[in-house]
């Protein structure tokens, strides 16, 4: 892992202050939410404006007379605006069920706050300082969390979802008095009290007050039905709730389903510029098809950063996702973002995912198809592109950087790879024997590829550096051993044309490779050449590269990938896929690259 996850070098991607990126795969930016001057919507039926001093009788009609937003949810009904002044909205738990707009007025910035300021701190004589607190949120873990292989390691107060915050710091929770230090806080949820480490004298202390902001509900409320349009929110910060800050409730198939009978209730939500940072869960809860994220930052939420479940032909576009499972919860599997449930036709375009030390980057999980993973940067995550028990999908134009696994199929079929830059990363393809008998999680493996249909997979056109220190092997095919005399066909059906680039050292393997006829079935490949020699089917047109990454590519130190010379595929590798190189949008020249750059761009 890299030790210092958010350099210069992250931050000048993540702005996009570099015209040589901006012109490049992944695109560079501008990512996360950009400064837009707001005017409401032309063909709003009605408009609403909300102020956070507005008065609940006033009819919003004119920014002179601005409403309060909750009055505005229950007044506004499908094709309504709603418009924000800027401020702080100390509100949540509002529902509605219509296809309303939420946006800014002009320039300005409306944040929604799930918590409330707290006040009558009394000091203690052990150095911290006691106040009473009413809105409390105790929570157990999940059921099929196991405490016998994670109690060690997450205790259980961390599954209580209440937050403080000073002067907008948040506190991380331990489980006594005696433990809270300047950074902590302690609940005991028996009295009421919440006690800190910190003087509150002239600070602000903020404490979570409310589940959520908005829930788009599929029931009546407000004496309408449903009409089964999603929002669209624009420019809002949601921080500070308890939960998570959005949820758009939808129907889940609990076995495996077709999509026609699921994804249906609420279509079409789109979220732009959005904000959403500090909810104790999740950012977001999110069903419903045609699901639109875009230019949005989620950041520092205790566990997902969003959860999107059984929702087809989405999308999520020039994001940041960074810093999520703050609380570094074991036992729970948080992504910055998990795709779960079946989904179809998910499509992960020219993201930022940064910063994530104890959470995977994101996650398609159970039963999904189709999946296009493309432009994205991937940089110091656990696990980047995570696709399991699931089937078919494109990662393609991706930079993974000092992940511990930039790609991990896992129980998964028909994953095809191609023309990635992989830094100090691995790349990994596993299969077990987990099946939806006696499984865990029940009907899960049920939705993706049963045991021996796991393969079809292709790597080919990849990039991959490795520094003279990172001491692991570059692509690793490996699966569990009570397997090996069961399933001996690869899991790749292509594996060639790839440029592995790195100083020699007889100490490092090159590559791990199973099903072998061997008593471990899985064995450690130093060279190309020793892997053909063992193999022989696969990397006939490979090239691997004795030298510093530094000579290949412009900057090491700076993060800058292009290549310093062309680096085409051999003339007998597998050409680019033609569906592929639409995707990323190649000419036919520049499709005979190697890695994620093609030279000159």
């Amino acid at each position: 892992m890299h030790p210092h996850p958010f350099s210069l070098r992250t931050l000048a991607v993540a702005l996009a202050v570099s015209p040589v990126l901006a012109l490049a795969q992944p695109s560079g930016g501008p990512y996360g939410p950009q400064p837009q001057t707001y005017t409401p919507p032309a063909d709003a039926a009605h408009v609403f404006y909300v102020a956070p001093d507005g008065v609940e009788s006033a009819s919003g009609a004119t920014l002179a007379e601005p409403t309060t937003i909750e009055a505005a949810i229950a007044r506004a009904t499908t094709g309504d605006a709603i418009i924000l002044r800027g401020g702080t909205y100390r509100t949540g738990d509002l529902k509605f069920n219509q296809g309303i707009t939420l946006q800014p007025h002009a320039r300005e910035n409306p944040v929604l706050k799930g918590s409330l300021l707290a006040t009558g701190w009394v000091p203690q004589r052990n150095g911290i300082w006691r106040t009473k607190w009413e809105h409390l949120f105790p929570l157990a873990p999940e059921s099929w969390w196991r405490r016998e292989r994670e109690g060690m390691r997450t205790p259980l107060h961390r599954f209580n979802n209440d937050m403080v915050f000073i002067d907008g710091r948040a506190l991380q929770s331990v489980g006594w008095e005696g433990e809270v230090d300047a950074d902590s806080f302690y609940i005991d949820y028996k009295s009421g009290n919440v006690y800190i480490g910190a003087d509150p004298a002239g600070r602000t202390i903020e404490i979570t007050a409310l589940d959520n902001a908005f829930t788009r509900t599929i029931k009546p409320v407000h004496g309408r039905e449903s009409d089964r349009r999603g929002p669209t929110i624009r420019g809002v910060t949601f921080t500070q709730y308890a939960y998570r800050a959005i949820e758009i409730e939808g129907s889940e198939p609990t076995g495996p389903d077709d999509p026609a009978n699921y994804g249906k209730d609420v279509l079409g939500t789109t979220l732009e510029n959005v904000t959403i940072s500090h909810c104790s869960r999740a950012g977001g809860y999110f069903r419903g098809d045609g699901l639109v994220i875009r230019n949005s930052l989620v950041s520092d939420t205790g566990t997902e950063g969003l959860f999107i479940h059984s929702s087809s032909d989405c999308l999520l576009e020039r994001n940041i996702f960074t810093r999520n499972n703050i609380e570094r919860i074991t036992g729970y599997y948080p992504a910055a973002v998990k795709i779960f449930n079946q989904t179809h036709r998910f499509v992960c375009r020219d993201n930022l995912i940064i910063d994530q030390p104890h959470s995977n980057g994101i996650w398609y999980d159970v039963g999904n198809r189709d999946g296009v993973f493309i432009n994205n940067w991937i940089e110091y995550t656990l696990d980047g592109f995570f696709f399991e028990i699931s089937r078919g999908a494109i990662c393609a134009g991706n930079v993974f950087v000092n992940c511990d696994k930039g790609i991990r199929m896992l129980n998964a079929a028909d994953v095809r790879v191609y023309n990635n830059t992989f830094v100090n990363t691995v790349a990994s393809f596993e299969r077990t024997e987990r099946s939806a008998v006696g499984d865990h999680f029940d009907w899960h493996p049920a939705t993706g590829p049963d045991v021996d249909e796991r393969e079809g997979h292709v790597f080919e056109g990849n990039l991959l550096l490795a520094s003279a220190n990172f001491p692991k092997a570059l692509v690793r095919f490996e699966q569990t051993a009570n397997l090996c005399g069961t399933l001996t066909r690869p899991m790749v059906a292509g594996l060639d044309g790839n440029v592995y680039v790195r100083e020699s050292t007889s100490a490092r393997p090159l590559l791990v490779w199973g099903p072998l006829p061997a008593e471990k079935c899985v064995n450690e490949f130093a060279s190309l050449g020793a892997f053909r020699a063992a193999v022989g089917a696969f990397e006939a047109n490979s090239v691997e590269i004795d030298a510093a990454p530094g000579a290949i590519v412009r900057s090491m130190d700076l993060g800058n990938y292009q290549l310093n010379h062309a680096l085409e595929r051999t003339a007998g590798a597998p050409a680019l896929p033609e569906d592929v190189r639409k995707l990323l949008g190649w000419s036919e020249a520049e499709a005979r690259t190697v890695g994620a750059y093609p030279f000159g761009k």
